[in-house]
């Protein structure tokens, strides 16, 4: 019995939480415009492109110990 009001709440919720994110992020209803760096696709290929054109480097693996929040360096095991 309660379970069908729990379920019609939670889509009622979800329906408003789309309704209101609809309304606010793409109907502009409190104004304000789109930047240009989200509307341009050459503007974000270009991005992209120098983002993964760095250089990428990285020190050694590291284990983490979730109990007592101390990392590791791991050695490799053969001289």
């Amino acid at each position: 019995m309660s379970g069908k009001y729990i379920i019609a709440g939670l889509l009622g919720s979800f329906a408003i939480a789309y309704a209101s994110d609809v309304l606010v992020a793409q109907k502009k209803v409190f104004g304000g415009t789109t930047p240009r760096t989200v509307s341009d696709k050459e503007w974000w290929e270009a991005t992209d492109k120098k983002f993964q054109a760095w250089p990428r480097t990285a020190g050694p693996p590291v284990v983490m110990n979730p109990i007592s929040r101390q990392n590791f360096i791991v050695k490799d095991l053969k001289p």
